[in-house]
């Protein structure tokens, strides 16, 4: 209630450790005891929130929350089977309103005595009284200690004490859904999909090897026309490099995608009598898999062939990260193949987590501005109007910049920082270091400097 209403960075990390020492507790009493992976996801989620504290960029900081709420939820629920990883966060949300009746049930019941919650909640009321009292009293006595008390609380105006009480709502409730579903989750492990009926040979290994040979084909023309060079690419096609580079793309990430699908269901109408059914379906489906592989490369390689003609986006770095993982699921797939695949499910959720985790780490605005830097020093060209829309995160490279190309690409990052700055608590790290720079660095600009410069066709994309 107090340190939210100020803005993420630490406060979200601060908030979840004591919910999930609360989630520790009320599994135990449950009789419940930590697993493994209970462990790996509870500390993977809780490294997930330290994002928002290091980067100022807000969609590095969304997904890092979002995953951690998922990998808080496989923790709660201890899932290892496909359906309960997809179904576990959907536990939590059962758990709400039993939270708030187990939660109060509870309290009525230690209501009273020595030990009861009465005692405990006067307590807390009367240091809150005190801490006001003499607080106020000495901030008015010492200006000096008024401004560290000021940096120390947040601000607790009545204008806002709607929205903290809102919070405070959402925090007790969020906190005892979490109880609770730690003391006795949904038992998603135990919901069973049928296997599909098992196909002939004929039948399941033509189609996927027809898509092998053209999978086959179209890698050998990447491998000759792809990587062949600028020339290759002018003499085979007519098009620019860069237009070779954006026409296949999406075409080839949705290749990735459908690729995964096929290999699902083929795993689920596989034949399997014996030996030389299992002996079939690696071959099949692990050529298929290597086959994926060269196209994700190919993938990757026309992203960056247009990144060097016009520079890194937000969206460019984005979907070449999605096509990485899903490389890395192909992988995960052939070494499933090898030693079983009872792990595969949280193997996959891992890397998903893992993903998002170094995407914050990184900080793609940061790798962006760093990139469009190197694209100017090397042709002269940079998108002023782009590079405006980034975060604080982007600052220490936008900073390399000669002037006045450096307080034209920092001019609105620099307007967004000169509101009041935040608490300690509600300031990330790639906020102060952009304050630091700005302080240490002025920005003077120079307004008919300072235009479009967009060489980009394509710079939604």
């Amino acid at each position: 209630m107090l340190l939210l209403g100020d803005g993420l960075a630490l406060n979200l990390l601060i908030v979840a450790v004591p919910a999930t020492l609360a989630a520790y507790f009320a599994a135990q009493k449950g009789g419940r005891r930590p697993r493994p992976w209970s462990l790996v996801w509870a500390v993977g989620g809780l490294g997930l929130l330290v994002v928002p504290a290091l980067r100022d960029a807000g969609w590095p900081s969304f997904l890092a929350i979002v995953s951690a709420l998922a990998l808080g939820s496989l923790a709660l629920h201890g899932s290892r089977t496909w359906i309960g990883i997809l179904l576990s966060p959907l536990g939590i949300f059962d758990a709400i309103f039993a939270g708030v009746r187990w939660g109060w049930r509870g309290v009525r019941e230690r209501d009273g005595g020595a030990r009861g919650a009465g005692p405990v909640l006067r307590a807390i009321a009367v240091t809150a009284v005190l801490l006001v009292v003499f607080g106020a009293l000495f901030a008015g006595a010492d200006a000096a200690f008024a401004d560290l008390l000021g940096d120390l609380i947040p601000d607790a105006s009545v204008s806002g004490s709607p929205w903290r009480v809102l919070l405070l709502v959402a925090g007790v409730v969020g906190a005892l859904a979490v109880a609770h579903t730690a003391a006795s989750p949904v038992r998603w492990d135990r919901l069973v999909v049928n296997p599909g009926r098992a196909r002939g040979r004929v039948e399941w290994a033509l189609p996927l090897i027809v898509l092998n040979v053209l999978f086959a084909a179209f890698n050998v023309v990447q491998l000759t026309v792809l990587f062949g060079g600028y020339d290759t690419v002018l003499d085979k096609t007519g098009l620019s490099y860069s237009d070779y580079a954006r026409q296949g793309f999406w075409q080839l990430l949705l290749a990735t995608l459908l690729t995964l699908v096929v290999i699902v269901f083929a795993l689920r109408w596989a034949p399997r009598d014996g030996a030389q059914d299992r002996t079939l379906v690696r071959a099949v489906l692990g050529t298929l898999c290597v086959m994926t592989l060269v196209v994700v490369a190919s993938a990757v390689r026309r992203m960056d062939m247009y990144v060097e003609a016009y520079g890194l986006t937000r969206l460019r770095i984005s979907v070449v990260s999605v096509e990485l993982w899903l490389g890395v699921i192909v992988l995960l797939i052939m070494a499933a193949g090898i030693w079983g695949a009872q792990w595969l499910p949280r193997a996959v959720a891992a890397s998903a987590a893992a993903g998002v985790l170094a995407f914050g780490l990184l900080s793609p605005d940061a790798l962006i501005a760093e990139r469009n830097v190197q694209r100017y020093e090397e042709t002269g060209k940079f998108d002023f109007d782009y590079t405006r829309q980034l975060s604080a995160d982007a600052v220490p490279e936008l900073d390399k910049l000669p002037e006045p190309e450096r307080s034209c690409a920092l001019k609105d990052i620099v307007d967004g920082l000169e509101s009041d700055g935040e608490p300690w608590f509600a300031t990330s790290l790639g906020e102060s270091r952009a304050r630091r720079i700005i302080e240490e660095r002025p920005v003077s600009v120079d307004p008919g400097f300072c235009g479009e410069s967009r060489d980009d066709p394509y710079s939604s994309y």
